[in-house]
């Protein structure tokens, strides 16, 4: 199988996986207290809570204290935690639901679903009241806040990429919008199409790889529960950058003598959290997490 095969297949794998959802109302908000049925889904890791609240707002229109709520009012929380609307429900699953990974050398399917052991269905609560203003910016009718959350974040990675943001500066309204509505929809051809405009051709490297980490903490840590931290990373190491953090001189001069070298997820981690991951090979302290699998420290961080 060629590389382009290799790749469409993960991204489908990914754009196809699922998780079961269970949503339960409020008690506080609910006229029967804690008796109301719940809303069951199977939902795309990669879609976002918000998209679902017109149908909750139906679903629970019987069962609201207070019938005059809107949709955009709603959202969500995890064992009290108000869950970032911004962020896809995968990534959200990852970062609060304490399931352990898949690990490496499993099936295609395992790269976008849960073991066996995860808690699932993952249980949340819909609220329509008391807003957490402090912790989330409030959603409009029109779903204007959330396509420019989406599209602000495709602008960032775009000027990481390639120095500039001319590719979606320059993409027409139409495919502007499309981008959202095909990550909104789960309309992976649409997506593959608009992407494939601001992506340079595979002979041009990029040149920084846009990352970005999300680290839980503790509940008790006294600080938000969600840590980011992002930085653009380059795709090659380059010998002087390796040299400075060889061991011994010898290293140096081998590092040199065989130009850049790739970055990888282990050596890229090690430089924007040395005290998390203090090896580039190895997981001691933490391990990455991607799309629910556990990404090898050894795999180039960069397009194959």
């Amino acid at each position: 199988m060629d590389s382009k095969a290799t790749l469409g297949s993960i991204q489908k794998a990914v754009w196809d996986g699922k998780l079961p959802l269970q949503i339960t109302l409020a008690p506080a908000e609910s006229r029967t207290y804690d008796e109301t049925d719940p809303y069951l889904i199977s939902y795309p890791r990669v879609s976002y809570l918000p998209s679902l609240l017109p149908k909750l707002r139906a679903f629970f229109s019987a069962s609201l204290i207070d019938p005059t709520t809107s949709p955009h009012e709603g959202w969500f929380s995890f064992e009290g935690v108000p869950l970032k609307w911004h962020y896809p429900v995968g990534l959200l699953y990852d970062l609060y639901a304490g399931a352990d990974p898949a690990s490496k050398g499993g099936t295609d399917t395992d790269l976008a679903s849960a073991s066996d052991d995860d808690p699932l269905p993952w249980c949340l609560t819909i609220h329509f009241s008391d807003w957490p203003d402090e912790e989330l910016v409030r959603l409009d009718a029109d779903g204007m806040v959330m396509h420019d959350a989406f599209i602000n974040s495709v602008k960032e990675a775009d000027f990481l990429r390639n120095g500039n943001a001319k590719g979606i500066m320059t993409l027409s309204k139409e495919d502007s919008s499309g981008l959202w509505e095909a990550v909104r929809d789960v309309n992976l051809p649409s997506f593959q199409r608009i992407s494939n405009i601001l992506l340079p051709p595979p002979s041009q490297p990029f040149r920084n790889v846009p990352i970005r980490l999300f680290l839980p903490l503790p509940p008790d840590s006294g600080a938000p529960s969600l840590k980011v931290v992002q930085s653009p990373i380059p795709p090659s190491i380059l010998p002087s950058t390796a040299s400075a953090t060889s061991i011994a001189a010898s290293q140096s001069i081998l590092s040199a003598a065989r130009g850049p070298q790739t970055q990888t997820i282990g050596s890229a981690l090690h430089t924007l959290l040395p005290h998390l991951f203090p090896s580039r090979r190895t997981p001691v302290l933490a391990k990455p997490v991607l799309h629910g699998a556990a990404v090898p420290m050894g795999r180039p961080l960069r397009r194959s």
